[in-house]
Parts: C-alpha cells; sequence; structure tokens
C-alpha cells in the first residue's frame, strides 16, 4: 500500500493494519521529511487518544491529514503508532 499527496509517497507498505476501512501504516513506512507534529488531538470511545501530523509536501501544507494512536487502548494495541490518512491524501495498492 502507498499514501501519496501531492506527487509524493509519503508511505509505503505490505503490511499495514486495516481499521474501519483505513490502512495503518507502520511507523518505519512513513517518509518523515514529509510530516509535522500538530498539536491536535481527538479521543474515540474504543481506541483512546488519536494526534495528528500536518503533511508537508513541496510548501504546500495539509493539516492534520494523518493520525495515529500513540497509546491505544487495548482493543486497539494492534494499531499502536500506525499512522493513518485522511483529507485528499491516496491511499492505494
Amino acid at each position: 500500500m502507498k499514501a501519496i499527496w501531492n506527487g509524493e509517497v509519503l508511505a509505503e507498505s505490505n503490511d499495514t493494519v486495516v481499521v474501519e476501512n483505513n490502512h495503518y501504516f507502520p511507523p518505519a513506512s512513513l517518509r518523515r521529511q514529509f510530516f509535522k507534529d500538530s498539536a491536535t488531538t481527538t479521543v474515540c470511545p474504543w481506541k483512546g487518544t488519536a494526534s495528528y501530523y500536518d503533511v508537508d509536501v513541496n510548501g504546500k501544507v495539509n493539516k492534520d491529514a494523518a493520525w495515529l494512536y500513540p497509546e491505544p487502548k487495548s482493543a486497539a494495541a494492534n494499531i499502536a503508532g500506525h499512522v493513518a490518512f485522511w483529507k485528499g491524501v491516496e491511499v492505494k495498492a
């Protein structure tokens, strides 16, 4: 699977975890130069507190376009630290 935005591959892995139709990419698959920490957090009742990244490609920023659960609840332990995408980021095989 690949996550692509603004012409760049943000993450690529054959080992994503699918939860609620979202592919969660393992941390080592990220091209870290495109990710900037965001102060945004949200809470999911069964997964826990999500943190976000802004995606920055060639000076164009997609705010909070990636999220992860750094310390998920036990029901979502399989996605700890894995990153998923939205806001126009294309995820495809």
